[in-house]
């Protein structure tokens, strides 16, 4: 049961990059990478199919660098989609150019076309990760990005003996842009995932997939360390190891306050590395992950495994399966985010903004519109403050830097236009959802602080966000259920110690309050990373704007930034 030749470990692969060519052309501070945007026919569940890849690998390369590094990895687009990256979680300091998001901050990478994203890694060490941002192209083009500490600096935890990837993603046995395509005809959210996948493979409970396991092996009185990315498109994930606890050590490539847990939460778009001890018996141990849902709404309700084999142990032998929290298991889901705590140390401190000069509340919202050319006459459509983003056919990045007018303008309200009973009984009402012509987006001043609370609501159905600041992280200062109260609930927002993260799950029928100083100048997206809420038009962005000194600027646009 499962392969027979297990996967090499992280720390075997990082030696190679340094001695070989993962990386081509490797000079001290600078890392090149060659992606060739490429189709290639990968078979799971007894389906063959082409898919879009990088390198023809499935999942794509895994980026490796040491913080303060400058990274350039030339993108050349040799399939039939047009294409951008995302580094998810870079900062990309005054650089929005190299941000990725299409139409955003670049126009894509048209077939045919290459494009150096060009950037450095400051400041930042840990997990983060790379995926494609236009379409749903996302499901096969992802893969990690590994930034090491620099030369001389350890862990703030123990230091692990071998480190493994972990990526769990979806996957359609057909092909996800005609799922997509054939769900807005309908004006209906396209068919869910076939299964889900850990580093690609979805494991021996699924049918022809004996072969598409993953496996690593641990020798028994060691610690590992599991850098664990959910590049699910539409789901949370609970996660598990059977017999084993797990220590979590990094949300977000930020370190936090250890704690163990025996199973973790694990949003789309977030990062979290957690500590092993291969302490148990010598055996075959089942790891596991499935959807975590708390709405009556359909997800992919499969669970995918993985399998952590002691040294030596035969592999006749059945693993054993974990305990995965329920799939409705919202009091687990509530208590795990409770124990997320900034590690704020001398080296790694907290720095939370205290005053803050910019306050917005932006509600969540679904909703149905007329749609006269979908079969059913209407669609879903989401919203923030009830307005639906429209996409731009220009990337407002290069609008704002060159002050083109009539591309997007700056009045996106810090409030809803009216306040309601948010989280109360079911309410279908559509309350005058605004489609404009351009996209509204919000201006903020360099260096101001931001308090956003995002508000879930009951339009439609409560829902679980996990929503993603492009440019920033941000320290989540409190979370809560039912409707946040702007007087009592900020008597309780935690300003010592809490998260910081690029990406946050707004609980479902319930509140969560980030801040953040925007000491980054650029046009910076923000969205929902269920890609499904996303494509409804559940983002907008914000333009940061410059500062008065030489270095509080957007940077001038480099060579061979695609044009649209």
């Amino acid at each position: 049961m499962g392969p027979r030749s297990f996967s090499r470990p992280l720390t075997f692969v990082f030696f190679l990059f340094f001695t070989l060519s993962l990386a081509t052309n490797v000079i001290a501070g600078v890392k090149q990478y060659q992606f060739n945007i490429q189709v290639a026919n990968v078979s799971r569940l007894c389906h063959t199919k082409p898919i879009v890849t990088v390198n023809g690998l499935f999942p794509g390369p895994t980026i490796y660098a040491r913080e303060g590094d400058r990274l350039r990895i030339n993108v050349t687009n040799h399939a039939h989609y047009n294409i951008s990256i995302h580094w998810h979680g870079v900062k990309q300091n005054r650089n929005g150019w190299a941000d990725g998001p299409a139409y955003i901050t670049q126009c894509p990478i048209r077939i045919g076309q290459s494009f150096v994203y060009d950037f450095n890694v400051t400041g930042q060490r840990g997990t983060l990760w790379w995926h494609a941002h236009i379409l749903w192209l996302r499901a096969t083009v992802y893969g990690a990005i590994v930034i090491m500490p620099k030369p001389g600096t350890s862990y703030p935890f123990p230091q692990p003996s071998i480190e493994f990837i972990m990526i769990l993603g979806e996957w359609w046995n057909n092909d996800v842009e005609e799922v997509v395509r054939q769900g807005n005809q309908l004006g209906l959210p396209p068919n869910t995932s076939d299964a889900h996948t850990i580093n690609g493979k979805p494991g021996p409970m699924f049918p022809c997939s004996e072969k598409h396991t993953y496996v690593i092996e641990v020798e028994a009185g060691k610690t590992y360390l599991l850098r664990i990315i959910n590049a699910a498109l539409n789901d949370q994930l609970f996660f598990a190891i059977a017999g084993h606890n797990m220590t979590v050590v990094e949300i977000d490539a930020v370190y936090t306050k250890p704690f163990s847990t025996n199973a973790i939460l694990i949003g789309p778009g977030q990062t979290t590395n957690v500590l092993i001890n291969a302490d148990q018996a010598p055996g075959r141990y089942f790891m596991a992950a499935h959807p975590f849902m708390d709405a009556p709404l359909s997800v992919d309700n499969r669970t995918v495994t993985a399998i952590l084999q002691y040294k030596g142990i035969s592999t006749d032998i059945v693993p054993t399966f974990p305990h995965l929290p329920k799939m409705n298991d919202s009091s687990f889901a509530l208590a795990y985010n409770s124990k997320l705590r900034s590690l704020n140390s001398l080296n790694f401190p907290a720095n939370v903004p205290t005053g803050v000069n910019r306050r917005m509340f932006y509600t969540i919202g679904m909703g149905i519109d007329p749609c006269p050319s979908c079969r059913n006459g209407t669609r879903v459509v989401a919203s923030l403050n009830n307005i639906t983003f429209s996409m731009p056919d220009i990337a407002l990045l290069h609008a704002h830097y060159h002050k083109i007018k009539g591309v997007f303008a700056t009045d996106f309200p810090d409030n809803p236009p009216k306040a309601f009973n948010y989280t109360g009984v079911p309410l279908t009402a559509n309350l005058q959802t605004v489609v404009t012509p351009i996209p509204r987006l919000s201006k903020i001043a360099f260096n101001s602080t931001v308090e956003l609370v995002l508000q879930d609501t009951n339009l439609l159905s409560v829902e679980n966000h996990p929503f993603h600041l492009h440019g920033y992280n941000f320290f989540v200062v409190g979370t809560g259920i039912g409707n946040f109260d702007p007087v009592n609930d900020p008597k309780k927002f935690n300003l010592v110690d809490p998260p910081e993260r690029n990406t946050v799950g707004v609980p479902t029928g319930g509140w969560a309050a980030i801040r953040f100083i925007a000491d980054n100048p650029g046009v910076w997206f923000m969205h929902c990373h269920l890609e499904l809420h996303t494509s409804w038009g559940l983002k907008t962005a914000f333009v940061v704007e410059d500062g008065p000194g030489p270095n509080q600027s957007i940077l001038p646009p480099p060579d061979g930034l695609p044009s649209c």
